[in-house]
């Protein structure tokens, strides 16, 4: 890679390291500012299939293989013990991988880090320093953090990006505003030994309803990470600590207690907040945020690290896909950002309706109803046929293969509304704060 770096990227973590070896993969030279400070644990440990077409285009699949376990699907426990199993099918969804991984995230991300530098990206071991802008920024760099940078020769970079995940640093710099979710929620969770994996099958993820809220149970080689997510004001019942508060928890709640009888736990328990947030406006002059600094959803079906990897990749093929001149063409520009946050708006939009029908009880009661048509029919009557449909179609949207198919997301609304009788109502289902 020869030329001016044009392109500085503020934190080094999946969003940030992946639209830089991408960039680097089209010959576009990048400087990537990162402290090199990650917790112990992070949030986001279950991928989607459709991480792992990203993973091959930047050629770690087989180091993440290394160190992960294999994900073949999800499945998800009622209050009332019933559940739903989605495995992902036998042959690729729509020609893309028809599995995952759950990965221990600091391995994960120091391996993107690793492969960017492999393709010659530089990372500069500091904070990034940052002002109000001139010269037709809207934000940049300070002289003395430019200065510190041999690389970029004192030249400020054309474009900065926000990859500093909810730190949302540019935003809170600018003061750009959020919309943010409706749910008060917080999670606790670290990696346990000795914790039961029965209700794993084959290192599938198991989601269960509590008593108050709901939790994760996501297998990891030689361990499990178990988190809960509870409301605030529900939480400051079980203790003061995060220590208190997730141990309580588990010991109160019965799908927990018996599987975690014999648990030990291995590592500090995290603390997790802010489920559902967007910003109002993910660029301007001289600026764009990607990943987690421009939104994040519910982590409930893991999109988080899907959607942060994804931003990258959005922005590398409608910004970069021509090579640098565009940033020299305001029009083409702006119109490229526009396909890049219509499409990430469109995917906040339909996670959110996803995850919203497992909040409400309205998955459980439609899966209760597709109990019934087993029992009432064969399995060549056309409901059963319908059913096993609705299911492929359900597995799609979960996988991140086709979450946005307009398709699969009318026929999951038509069900809900017109294919669930003679069972008990969502509300007997839903994750009660």
């Amino acid at each position: 890679m020869n030329g001016q770096i044009e392109v500085a990227i503020v934190g080094g973590g999946p969003a940030g390291c992946t639209l830089a070896a991408l960039l680097a993969q089209r010959g576009i030279r990048s400087v990537v500012f990162d402290d090199d400070k990650r917790p112990e644990l992070l949030v986001g440990e279950s991928l989607l299939p459709r991480v792992i077409s990203l993973m091959r285009r930047l050629g770690i699949e087989d180091r993440v293989k290394q160190f992960a376990q294999y994900k073949p699907g999800v499945g998800f426990i009622s209050r009332d013990g019933s559940r739903l199993d989605f495995f992902f099918p036998q042959k690729a969804i729509k020609g893309m991988p028809n599995y995952a991984y759950n990965v221990p995230r600091p391995e994960y991300d120091n391996l993107l880090r690793t492969r960017a530098e492999e393709l010659g990206v530089v990372f500069v071991k500091r904070r990034a320093d940052l002002e109000k802008g001139s010269d037709g920024r809207e934000i940049q760099l300070t002289a003395d953090c430019l200065a510190s940078v041999p690389e970029l020769k004192g030249r400020h970079p054309k474009l900065l990006v926000d990859s500093t995940g909810r730190a949302r640093t540019f935003a809170r710099l600018l003061g750009i505003g959020t919309k943010r979710g409706t749910r008060n929620d917080v999670a606790y969770f670290a990696h346990f030994e000795g914790f039961d994996v029965e209700a794993m099958r084959e290192g599938q993820v198991v989601i269960t309803t509590l008593s108050r809220g709901w939790s994760w149970r996501i297998p990891l080689p030689g361990r499990l990470s178990v988190g809960v997510v509870v409301d605030k004001s529900f939480a400051k019942e079980h203790g003061e600590s995060p220590e208190e508060r997730l141990e309580s928890i588990i010991a109160s709640e019965p799908f927990l207690k018996d599987a975690g009888k014999d648990r030990r736990r291995v590592t500090p328990v995290m603390t997790y907040t802010n489920y559902q947030l967007i910003s109002e406006r993910g660029h301007g002059p001289g600026w764009v945020s990607t990943g987690d600094a421009f939104g994040f959803v519910d982590p409930m079906l893991s999109p988080g690290l899907f959607m942060a990897m994804h931003s990258a990749d959005l922005l590398d093929q409608h910004v970069f896909a021509n090579g640098l001149e565009i940033l020299n063409q305001p029009k083409h520009l702006e119109r490229a950002y526009a396909k890049v946050f219509d499409e990430l708006i469109d995917w906040h939009e339909a996670w959110s309706e996803l995850i919203e029908y497992f909040y409400d009880g309205r998955m459980y009661a439609l899966h209760a109803a597709g109990e019934q048509l087993s029992k009432q029919y064969g399995e060549r009557a056309l409901p059963r046929i319908m059913e096993r449909h609705l299911t492929t179609q359900i597995t799609r949207l979960l996988s991140g293969v086709a979450t946005r198919s307009r398709y699969g997301r009318r026929l999951l609304r038509f069900s809900l509304k017109h294919l669930v009788w003679d069972v008990d109502p969502a509300e007997t289902f839903a994750i009660k704060a």
